[in-house]
């Protein structure tokens, strides 16, 4: 009697961690269930079509900061994805991210995508997108970095690194926010990097040899500089909101959010960037960005626990004038 209900109350244990085990899968996402996850959500907003992706009934999105509701912003923009598309996958996180080109109509954007996948369902979609004739540091329309030719002529990489020379995760988000502890304190010997490592902004070769020095070089072939060069008077005060979402172990990839907040009296505009770095041997070997400056009353990155970070414009700020006494009112109690 004993013996049976051992097997009975056995064959019950079983059957529990047997469902719990499936309960648990069912709501994992590995590398291949968040390809197809951002293939889907990517193929659907390419056809301006919602039902084409597993969106969870309260998902979010922002188009550089702003909110848009599923079908609006960039569902209805987006004619094609580029010929550049490149594409991360971290299964710890749940998220994955897209790095490349986008057609809007005429137009090509270069974009940094991360989505959120949540019991199979996608949760959030932040878009960051750089665009010819968006507005510069200054403020003037067509003033940002933007050179779809160097980009083109210098893709980020799409490669699979030897598991016996990957760094950990933890170390690769190390390595990353040592980059933007280096702009802060103005002091490039912090950042964990190679001698000669290369940095392109929107398109834009800014630090580090260029190998395509007539697409769009700063300072020619030597680019000015490597991505640790020139920091002392970098104009940035403090990186704010700093995240590092989608750490993709396998291709030695990490995509770190921030916001370059300027130093105080400075009229250049605020910069949100979603910062690509490649590491080699526990150091940065190359850095993509995609990047926008926002306006004063935008509340980037509009994402928790960030959603207030931005300086609130005077119109916003102002207390409101007190009301005029109207008939038979005293002037007492406002």
């Amino acid at each position: 009697m004993r013996s049976v209900r051992f097997l009975m109350h056995s064959a019950r244990f079983i059957l529990i961690a047997a469902f719990a085990t499936g309960i648990a899968s069912a709501q994992t996402c590995d590398r291949a269930c968040l390809k197809t996850t951002l293939d889907q959500y990517l193929n659907a907003v390419a056809k301006h079509d919602t039902s084409a992706a597993p969106l969870f009934v309260g998902f979010r999105q922002t188009d550089n900061g702003v909110v848009v509701r599923p079908g609006t912003g960039i569902w209805q923009s987006i004619t094609a994805l580029g010929d550049i598309q490149r594409k991360f996958f971290d299964p710890v996180s749940g998220q994955a991210a897209y790095l490349g080109l986008i057609k809007e109509g005429q137009a090509t954007g270069i974009a940094t995508l991360r989505l959120r996948v949540e019991n199979r369902q996608i949760t959030e979609a932040e878009w960051v997108i750089a665009r010819q004739g968006a507005l510069g540091p200054s403020g003037t329309a067509g003033g940002n970095l933007y050179n779809l030719a160097g980009f083109i002529a210098e893709p980020p990489p799409d490669r699979t690194v030897p598991q016996n020379q990957r760094a950990s995760r933890e170390v690769l988000i190390a390595i990353a926010n040592s980059y933007f502890d280096g702009l802060t304190t103005h002091d490039g010997s912090i950042i964990m990097a190679h001698q000669g490592c290369t940095r392109n902004e929107n398109g834009t070769h800014t630090a580090g040899p260029n190998p395509n020095a007539g697409a769009g070089a700063r300072g020619g072939a030597g680019g000015g500089g490597d991505c640790t060069s020139n920091l002392t008077n970098f104009n940035v005060s403090l990186i704010s909101a700093r995240r590092y979402p989608v750490v993709d172990v396998e291709q030695q990839a990490v995509v770190g959010f921030g916001i370059f907040l300027r130093k105080p009296g400075t009229t250049l505009m605020r910069n949100l960037l979603a910062e690509w770095f490649f590491v080699d041997n526990n150091k940065i070997r190359n850095i993509w960005a995609s990047m926008f400056y926002p306006t004063n009353d935008l509340p980037v990155p509009n994402w928790p626990p960030y959603e207030g970070n931005f300086p609130v414009a005077a119109e916003f700020a102002a207390p409101a004038a007190p009301a005029a006494p109207g008939p038979g009112r005293g002037a007492g109690r406002q």
